[in-house]
């Protein structure tokens, strides 16, 4: 009995833990991630930082964190004042070893919390793109099946750098650093897997003056790109997100044992 019991507590703890997704802009949301987390039956809860909600302080209630993009700079803590309680939030989730995929600023903030500077990129990408995974990317359960060949979107003006305790999963010629794992199950990739065509026209409408410099024709572009690349696109984010369940559930049973 006392064995039912206790399997019995590990299930029902199991259940009411859920996936934290970080938000730091309306504009930038979870997209096709959200989807394919409610298409697989998971719990997630969204976190506005941009609208002044709180990031939470037990973190037992989350089997994994997602940390989304924004316009900001991670070291502008002066001018976003959820930026430094962020980073402290991080690195109890990194101390925590709890699963965590950041997402172009996300990635960003990863790096940071880890030790590591950002800096500008050697080339501001704005549009779709093609990485190449490293010898240790191409052996990481996160990009398992993963197809180099397809393009992937960007839209950053600024780099991680590998920390003390991280490795580089991916690299490419005009950003050499897009993805990047902390520790046993931290990643961070440069690139967008979760967008829209309602989230790529909004981040246009938004930062297209200030990021391409009135270049309306390359707004243009990338939105016929997308519909171009979008099966293939949807594809490799939902093989991602796959991948990151998938590891996500494998820290939950280890955790249990």
């Amino acid at each position: 009995m006392a064995g039912l019991l206790f399997y019995s507590i590990i299930f029902s703890f199991q259940e009411r833990a859920m996936i934290l997704i970080v938000k730091h802009i309306d504009i930038e949301g979870p997209g096709t991630l959200g989807d394919f987390l409610k298409s697989q039956g998971e719990d997630f809860k969204i976190i506005e930082l941009g609208a002044g909600e709180k990031l939470p302080s037990d973190l037992s209630l989350f089997k994994a964190v997602v940390v989304l993009g924004g316009p900001m700079n991670v070291d502008e803590e002066d001018k976003y004042a959820f930026l430094k309680p962020e980073n402290e939030f991080i690195q109890k989730v990194l101390n925590a070893e709890i699963p965590y995929l950041g997402i172009c600023l996300g990635s960003q903030l990863l790096a940071k919390a880890a030790g590591a500077r950002v800096i500008k990129s050697p080339v501001k990408e704005i549009g779709w793109y093609n990485i190449q995974l490293t010898p240790e990317g191409k052996g990481d359960p996160l990009f398992e099946g993963f197809k180099p060949q397809d393009p992937i979107y960007h839209w950053h003006g600024d780099m991680f750098q590998i920390p003390a305790n991280g490795k580089l999963l991916a690299t490419a010629e005009g950003c050499p650093h897009q993805a990047l794992k902390v520790g046993k199950n931290a990643y961070g990739l440069q690139f967008h897997v979760e967008v829209t065509d309602k989230s790529i026209k909004e981040w246009c409408d938004e930062y297209v003056a200030n990021d391409l410099k009135g270049t309306e024709s390359h707004a243009k572009s990338m939105m016929d790109d997308y519909w171009k690349y979008k099966k293939i696109f949807d594809n490799q984010a939902e093989n991602l997100y796959r991948n990151f369940l998938n590891i996500i559930n494998v820290k939950s049973i280890v955790s249990s044992n």
